[in-house]
């Protein structure tokens, strides 16, 4: 099997294609994500604060060119803060999802159609029935 083949049967398997749009909707739900953190969530923290959270920061010395050196905390907890927020939308999507599954695997199934041999069979009880 040549190798253009092999990855054209790769990439028609359904699992990839689903992977890849998982991918696209998983990064514009990240940038939702992150903008309600940034703009929504943070600014009240923030005040309370008394500055903006991602300027928290430890100053741990200067530089050679006389800039300080710092460890930015506030922005790692707010990376941290939409990690959670993420984490929390995608438990809540797979529960709704399992909760769905359940339902529908506790739904009784149909009863399957007749076959033409059955439909007959039927007929001919109801004909010896009339008789």
């Amino acid at each position: 099997m040549g190798f253009v083949s092999e990855f054209k049967e790769f990439i028609a398997r359904g699992n990839v294609m689903d992977l890849a749009v998982g991918v696209i909707i998983g990064g514009g739900f990240g940038k939702i994500v992150t903008s309600l953190v940034n703009d929504i969530l943070m600014p009240p923290i923030g005040m309370v604060l008394g500055n903006s959270f991602a300027a928290l920061n430890l100053a741990i010395g200067t530089g050679k060119d006389g800039k300080p050196i710092t460890i930015n905390y506030g922005n790692f907890i707010q990376t941290v803060v939409d990690f959670l927020i993420i984490a929390l939308v995608i438990f809540l999507v797979v529960k709704a999802v399992n909760k769905l599954k359940r339902e529908k695997a506790a739904e009784p199934a149909a009863p399957p159609e007749p076959t033409n041999e059955e439909k007959l069979l039927g007929e001919i009880r109801d004909l010896l029935k009339k008789k």
